[in-house]
């Protein structure tokens, strides 16, 4: 029987199923076409003491986060522009300047630290994978190419590198020992440092059925109350939180040194708590029913795909998107129903989906092909996309959306 990553308690309560699926950034060559993929079981279960949801242990994180890690931050424009907004919000309230020290953990490609180090203020990033790694140095940034942990906050803090301000966006359910984790982050800061994470939030996934946000990357899948609950056990206070519509509806949580910070906590954090409480994510009784309503969606899609086939209507994708890899697997789609999946980074392009094995093309292809429907995998940047392709409705052509339900417009 599995514990639970931060408290230990024994784990019985089943949230999701999703049967089995590869990791869903382990996109294949045409060579890795011909031989087997590793799939993982895809279960969620939910700790009755600590109320922290997570996956099942069965992926490790190298085998996830590996050299060919194809997930660069910089190709959405609105991520760009959010990050952009952060940096000068985090400059101006923390007064931060040449003088003081940056560093962000899972800094991908630099989509962020780029804004920081423009400002001319000191800046490191933290990323294990080699790929992403590469992308940030082109940009001039300092790269620290490891995973992040008590042992490398321990050695950034001999060498003088600690931070005034420690950035950790969509790391936090990344990581398969969450304590060790955000240990390492209270290790890292300066006494009067500030951390600042940004995660998709659990209420927000459960109430808009954002089921394909499951995937073996995420070990966590955060409540407030959870997050409040380990940072306070490993040395961190939250005093602030926001909400934030990104990734479907995220949190933007401000923590602060337990012993040594002197930010007051905010009305919004007790506002917060209170709200969960009062929705009874510590119940078990809120994390029932779930399974259900993502079979509907699995059902609705699918049956879409088919009367579309039955009509000999071509229908694609656009974004290589980890979370499309979860509703494809899960449904069991493959490229009799949809064709191939169109996407801007070069480096998913000439790939197939893991699983599925539906080719990735690049944008051009897409335009050829005149598909009848776009399957906006990555809904979350519907709007985005659905501008960048508006030329696809010159020939007749609809978006449509599977998730939180199956949407044509």
């Amino acid at each position: 029987m599995m514990r639970c990553r931060h408290c230990a308690a024994h784990l019985t309560l089943s949230w999701a199923d999703l049967g089995s699926a590869p990791a869903s950034n382990a996109y294949l060559s045409h060579d890795a076409l011909r031989s087997p993929e590793r799939w993982y079981p895809l279960r969620v279960l939910v700790c009755e003491q600590c109320w922290l949801v997570q996956t099942e242990d069965f992926a490790q994180a190298h085998e996830l986060f590996d050299a060919d890690y194809a997930y660069f931050s910089s190709f959405s424009t609105s991520w760009l522009a959010h990050a952009e907004r952060y940096v000068a919000m985090v400059a101006e309230r923390f007064d931060l300047n040449e003088r003081s020290h940056v560093v962000e953990i899972a800094a991908n490609d630099g989509y962020l630290l780029q804004f920081v180090q423009a400002r001319l203020i000191p800046c490191t990033g933290i990323e294990p994978t080699a790929s992403t790694a590469a992308a940030a140095r082109q940009k001039g940034l300092t790269i620290v190419e490891e995973f992040f942990g008590v042992r490398l906050a321990e050695q950034m803090a001999a060498q003088s590198q600690q931070a005034d301000l420690v950035v950790a966006n969509n790391v936090l359910a990344h990581v398969p020992d969450i304590n060790d984790f955000v240990r390492g982050i209270a290790l890292l800061l300066k006494p009067l440092g500030v951390a600042t994470f940004e995660f998709p939030h659990l209420m927000r996934l459960i109430d808009e059925n954002q089921f394909d946000t499951i995937y073996h990357e995420h070990f966590s899948y955060l409540s407030f109350s959870a997050v409040c609950h380990i940072f306070l056990a490993n040395g961190l206070t939250v005093f602030d939180v926001e909400e934030h519509p990104t990734h479907g509806g995220s949190l933007r949580v401000y923590a602060q040194c337990s012993e040594h910070g002197q930010h007051l906590r905010t009305a919004a954090v007790d506002t917060l708590l209170a709200h969960e409480a009062e929705r009874g994510l510590t119940t078990a009784a809120y994390y029932a029913g779930f399974q259900a309503s993502i079979n509907k969606v699995k059902n609705d899609f699918l049956g879409f795909l088919l009367n579309a086939r039955r009509q000999d209507q071509l229908v694609v994708g656009y974004g290589a998107a980890a979370k499309g890899n979860t509703l494809l697997n899960y449904a069991g789609i493959r490229p009799d129903l949809l064709a191939f999946v169109a996407d801007r980074n070069p480096a998913k392009q000439q790939k197939h989906m893991p699983g599925s094995r539906i080719p990735i093309v690049n944008e051009a292809q897409l335009k050829a092909a005149r598909p009848d429907y776009v399957v906006v995998l990555p809904w979350n940047l519907k709007a985005e996309v659905m501008l960048q392709l508006e030329y696809i409705r010159g020939w007749g052509g609809q978006f449509v959306t599977a998730v939180p339900w199956l949407e044509v417009s």
